[in-house]
């Protein structure tokens, strides 16, 4: 079926029914997924799917309506349900679409060989580092292992004269096990994901990464209440871009929920900060050649040198604040309308070795695990429990678990003064080893 064909012939139909304005969004996937625990295959799941979600506009009201029935009596009802939809929906003159059908070329982000690696291969890998992280004398069970991979095709046709095809892939397996001492349990696991599959890391790497993982959590210590510097590993990227992620969201900019909202072109951090979303990295695994609503993807700079440079926007939002969309529209498959997200989000890399860090830091937390939300986008305060290292004249000296971090974004985001070189770019959220002067850490008292 030649899909691009069939989503211009529903646009027509859209309009034939009523509709102003129309979107067709088609979605084909498959996935695979294998899960083994102490070397036996407990699951394989494979299936294939395929969907059309429909938006229509009609004097300015919004129509959306989605079915997995492909036959033309089932997409005929979709089309006349969007439709009736908009009719008893409120006006609102933000309601666009895109216009223009341009795209970005972006390289390597479909690996046609993962479909013709045989089963037995992909369950052995699983099997494979479930084996390898248990033969750690230190490593009392594994919790499972698995393997997975997604192949998707988006077709976007609007009446506009939008029609932009793309298709792409991802594959990816990991292991989690379990270290025991006494009475003592601690967890460690490990993944890797890309979009080829000869780019996936060795099932050693992975087994012995898991397994230190979770014997090095054994015989933690408690500390005293204190300030002193927070070494950020990239493992808890996301407990400070996640929350940064949420603050540039045009959408939230515009409710006027974003601790970011009135500071554009302001000074938010360190000269040392420089935040990226890329989404035509080549075989990224958030690239696309076009968003979720058709539009050219790009390399933005969202924070330069510590200075604010722009905010993310979909067609909608961007309307309402009398921009542009930046490539950044979102969905969910084709049972969701567009929302605002980021495609390969990361800070900067620095120059220094993640040990030079630790050397220079006489004493400090080298955070490795963080509970709770990270950064609020809403007011920038940020604390979480947290779980890692204690660091003495410049060395690691014990584990340390129930503690605390609090502080806000902005003696955060101030107070980072040195930057890894170990940042990992095949991450859609990642940054590089991060130290922050000063922070709040709980303990004892």
């Amino acid at each position: 079926m030649d899909y691009k064909v069939l989503a211009s012939d529903l646009v027509n139909k859209c309009r034939a029914k009523g509709a102003e304005k129309a979107e067709i969004y088609i979605e084909i996937g498959r996935e695979l997924s294998i899960e083994v625990r102490n070397g036996e295959l407990e699951t394989v799941q494979e299936a294939s799917s395929h969907g059309v979600g429909v938006r229509v506009f009609r004097q300015g009201r919004l129509g959306f309506a989605h079915c997995n029935d492909l036959s033309e009596s089932a997409l005929d009802n979709t089309l006349l349900q969007a439709v009736e939809f908009a009719k008893n929906a409120t006006p609102d003159d933000n309601n666009v679409l895109p216009e223009s059908s341009a795209i970005s070329p972006v390289d390597h982000l479909y690996d046609p060989s993962i479909s013709q690696v045989p089963m037995p291969d992909k369950i052995a890998l699983a099997k494979e580092v479930e084996s390898l992280a248990v033969k750690d004398a230190r490593i009392s069970k594994s919790a499972g292992a698995a393997y997975f991979e997604t192949e998707s095709e988006v077709f976007i046709v609007n009446s506009h004269g939008l029609s932009n095809s793309s298709r792409t892939s991802i594959c990816g397996f990991g292991v989690s096990v379990v270290a025991e001492k006494g009475d003592q349990k601690s967890s460690g696991s490990e993944s890797c994901r890309r979009r080829f599959f000869g780019d996936l890391k060795s099932a050693d790497s992975i087994a012995s990464e898991a397994a230190r993982k979770a014997y090095e959590m054994l015989d933690p210590r408690m500390i005293n209440t204190q300030k002193a510097p927070v070494i950020f590993h990239p493992d808890v990227a996301f407990s400070l871009l996640g929350g940064l992620l949420a603050a540039v969201n045009g959408e939230r900019v515009l409710q006027g929920a974003s601790f970011l909202g009135e500071r554009m072109r302001q000074r938010i951090g360190s000269e040392n900060i420089t935040i990226i979303d890329d989404g035509i990295r080549p075989r990224g695994l958030g690239s696309s050649p076009f968003d979720g609503e058709g539009v050219a993807t790009r390399k933005s700079i969202i924070v330069e040198n510590g200075i604010l440079q722009q905010f993310m926007y979909n067609a909608n939002a961007a309307h309402r604040a009398g921009k542009e969309s930046t490539g950044n529209a979102v969905r969910g498959g084709f049972t969701n309308l567009p929302g605002i997200g980021a495609h390969n989000f990361y800070l900067k890399a620095g120059t220094m070795s993640p040990e030079e860090i630790l050397r220079a830091t006489p004493r400090g937390l080298l955070l490795k695990n963080v509970t709770g939300y990270g950064i609020n986008p809403v007011n920038g305060n940020f604390s979480g429990g947290a779980a890692g290292f204690w660091i003495e004249n410049g060395r690691i000296a014990f584990p340390v678990k129930g503690l605390t971090v609090a502080g806000t974004a902005d003696e955060m985001l101030a107070g980072i003064d040195m930057l890894g070189n170990d940042l990992d770019k095949n991450l859609s959220l990642t940054a590089p080893t991060i130290r922050i002067r000063t922070l709040q850490i709980g303990g004892d008292n």
